[in-house]
């Protein structure tokens, strides 16, 4: 009888002796199954030799599940997945690529192609490896099943005394394979799904798992209380606590890697009634961008913050709730004034990020007595040129901070406050002297987080503006809602964006704080000084298409007409018009107008925008070499542009969610996903499908060269790249946009 996939013996018999195989197909008696997987079973050869022999042979692509779309599960029914056991890899317009051990099995080519309505492309793939992840994909249920294959105890009847359940769960428990597997698939699943923290929550039916993802919970799953026990206590034990106190509460922290990439975890745990609480903060540097440009700030609030930190003393504050992206703006401020010749020191509980060079960064330890006021002593006589202080939480902490602004220090912040204006009365009510205040205090920064509308699915809204926006939104302004899709997990938002108040002091300002005004007279005179309430510049992101009338709602309050006065409309409405990306071209000049202005706006092509208004065009840098990048933005921030960065594939295209540039300039070697997946990947979709991308790379073939053009490129150059040569290419892809 012959094997299923006869046709590998040819490829193999080099590998394995005509001997070994004939034993093969004699022990599997009238169905010897399986050639590959017999072999692998009997320990003669390794999935990944026989992957790379074929390979070799005929010339074929290995698939690299790391890379797997959900769009792509979603466009091939399970049942034909299991019958010809392929594993969906990518999906765009035209092609649909699979993974598979048969890469010659031409039924299941014509058959899937015709399903989907698209050309097929079979990359090479170990056939349980396949199995496997299809398991996870069409039945996550049972994953977690099969991790926890084994906790099942046998039925038995004890007699209960005054414990409601047994919490005995020991070392041996916690480190048993499933439960170590169990939790080791949490934290993946956590950390690839872009969650800020993991929620592990004890319940009647069991333990509950959630997720918080763009400050928003949702359930992912339930585990039974057998093994939801041992879990916890698996949880405690990398984190360094104590898994026999549940009485009371503990911190601890870890530090994993995913995929290579080292992530920091803050553990918190709370006794509650039913059992232990535990949440995990996941503090992953590499999807945090440090950098003032992308907050999703408007140009002119970003200026605004720029021009406070050029402050060589004073105080800055940021203020809002927990969760509001405090901490990020605080270390993308210090990113923005870091340099070799300025000592910062910062005083944190805890230490969130490690910010590298050139800054000092102090760890609070209560029980040492190492407390915000005492580091802040020590460090005062360190001669610190800027000082971060993590908090400031009681009068001692304050003084010192005050008294640190007044002799030469910036001194930047943060405070538990709602508004701007708020922030100064928060400090009297600490004790502080209101003249010392008016001294110190340079500027206060309000935030909150919105969720940014998905790029992919979201539609024009057709919805009736609520009676209570009706004065706030002008007639006709085009409104966005999500619809939901795999790229958001069907909420229809994927990524946030800060929203910010910012009150910079001014002569007015400091003789209203000295004379100990209230928050209400501050936030009128600061309003006429041009501070916006938080709501204004949540609204001009709505109309700038960015989010929705609904996330708008949930994160700020309307402002009442009679303290705050109405939000100007029709200055809200010109400046989104003339600084939306997507607004039509300007007027086209006849050729009769020799005008210089208008000869000099036209050469002017780093700016777009409408009429007489205009904006820096943005470009994405797209480059593992930092060095490279770091050359790049400085040449092109020269010519004018706005830029923005990223180091690989996956980053590269949350990067174009959330900074919506004008031209990328991609390079194709990158790690993880390279170029030609980001470029398909961006082709792919319909928001960037006319985005200008230009190539950037050191393979100056020919072949290469045709590739990549025929995948949708704009333009290709090749390293090492000459100035004037990249600049004239932006222009000229940006001109072709703008006819």
């Amino acid at each position: 009888m012959k094997f299923t996939d006869e046709w590998l013996l040819p490829t193999l018999a080099a590998l394995v002796p005509e001997s070994e195989l004939e034993t093969l197909r004699s022990d599997g008696g009238n169905a010897p199954g399986s050639l590959w997987e017999g072999l692998v079973v009997r320990r003669r050869l390794t999935d990944e030799e026989i992957v790379t022999a074929i390979a070799t042979r005929f010339r074929l692509q290995i698939a690299d599940l790391n890379s797997m779309e959900r769009k792509a599960q979603e466009a091939v029914p399970e049942d034909l997945a299991r019958r010809f056991n392929v594993l969906p890899l990518r999906i765009t317009d035209s092609y649909l690529e699979l993974a598979t051990a048969s890469p010659f099995d031409y039924d299941a080519e014509k058959m899937l192609a015709f399903a989907t309505g698209r050309e097929v492309r079979l990359l090479l793939c170990p056939p349980t490896r396949i199995r496997e992840k299809l398991d996870e994909m069409y039945r996550p249920g049972d994953v977690v099943s099969k991790l926890l294959t084994g906790m099942a105890e046998e039925a038995r009847v004890t007699q209960l005394e005054d414990e409601p359940e047994d919490l005995r769960a020991n070392v041996e428990e916690a480190g048993t394979r499933p439960i170590v597997r169990l939790v080791d698939t949490l934290l993946a699943d956590g950390i690839t799904s872009r969650a800020s923290d993991i929620h592990i929550e004890p319940s009647e039916g069991g333990v509950t798992v959630r997720y918080r993802i763009d400050g928003v919970l949702r359930q992912v799953m339930k585990i039974p209380r057998s093994a939801g026990i041992p879990l916890i206590s698996r949880i405690k034990i990398m984190s360094g606590m104590d898994i026999a106190d549940r009485l009371r509460p503990q911190d601890g922290r870890a530090r994993v890697a995913v995929n290579n990439s080292p992530v920091d975890l803050r553990v918190s745990t709370l006794p509650a009634s039913l059992g232990e609480k535990v949440v995990i903060r996941i503090l992953n540097a590499k999807a945090t961008v440090l950098s003032l440009n992308a907050l999703g700030l408007e140009e002119e609030e970003r200026a605004t913050i720029e021009r406070l930190l050029r402050n060589k003393e004073g105080i800055l504050l940021v203020t809002g709730p927990t969760g509001s992206g405090k901490t990020t703006t605080l270390y993308a401020a210090l990113r923005a004034v870091q340099s070799e010749g300025v000592n910062i020191v910062t005083v944190e509980d805890p230490v969130e990020y490690r910010l590298g060079a050139n800054i000092v960064q102090v760890q609070i330890n209560d029980k040492a007595g190492l407390t915000f006021s005492t580091a802040l002593r020590s460090i005062l006589r360190q001669d610190p040129d800027v000082v971060l202080i993590g908090e400031i939480r009681d009068q001692e902490t304050a003084q010192i901070a005050v008294q640190a602004s007044l002799t030469g220090h910036l001194v930047l912040s943060t405070l538990h406050t709602n508004d701007a204006p708020n922030a100064v009365t928060r400090l009297v009510d600490m004790g502080m002297e209101a003249y010392k205040i008016a001294s110190a205090l340079r500027g206060v920064i309000a935030q909150r987080l919105m969720r940014r509308l998905c790029q992919v699915c979201k539609k024009v809204s057709t919805s009736p503006v609520p009676e209570e926006l009706r004065k706030y939104i002008p007639a006709g302004a085009t409104r966005y809602e999500g619809v939901g899709c795999a790229e958001c997990a069907q909420t229809g938002y994927r990524g946030r964006f800060s929203i910010v108040q910012v009150l910079s002091m001014n002569a007015e300002l400091e003789r209203l704080v000295g004379a100990g005004a209230t928050a209400n007279k501050i936030a009128e005179t600061a309003r006429r000084g041009g501070m916006r309430p938080l709501f204004e510049s949540g609204l001009r992101h709505v109309l700038e298409g960015q989010s929705s009338i609904e996330e708008l709602l949930r994160v700020t309050d309307i402002p009442e007409a009679e303290a705050t006065g109405e939000v100007p409309v029709v200055a809200v409405a010109a400046s989104v018009v003339a600084a939306s990306p997507a607004a039509a071209p300007p007027p086209i000049v006849s050729s009769g107008d020799s005008s210089p202005a208008f000869e000099l706006l036209d050469e002017s092509f780093p700016e777009l925008g409408v009429g007489g208004a205009i904006r820096k065009a943005g470009v994405l840098l797209i480059d593992d070499e930092e060095h490279l990048r770091r050359v790049m933005k400085d040449l092109l921030e020269r010519e004018g542009y706005t830029v923005y960065e990223a180091a690989d594939g996956v980053a590269a295209l949350d990067e174009v969610d959330r900074s919506a540039p004008d031209v990328i300039i991609l390079d194709l070697n990158l790690p993880g996903m390279d170029g030609y997946a980001v470029l398909n990947k961006l082709r792919s979709r319909a928001n960037t499908k006319q985005l200008p991308i230009i190539v950037l790379t050191a393979k100056g073939d020919e072949d290469n060269e045709v590739r990549v053009l025929e995948s949708g490129a704009d333009d290709f150059l090749t390293k090492p790249f000459r100035a004037r040569a990249l600049s004239a290419r932006i222009q000229a892809v940006l001109n072709r946009r703008r006819a």
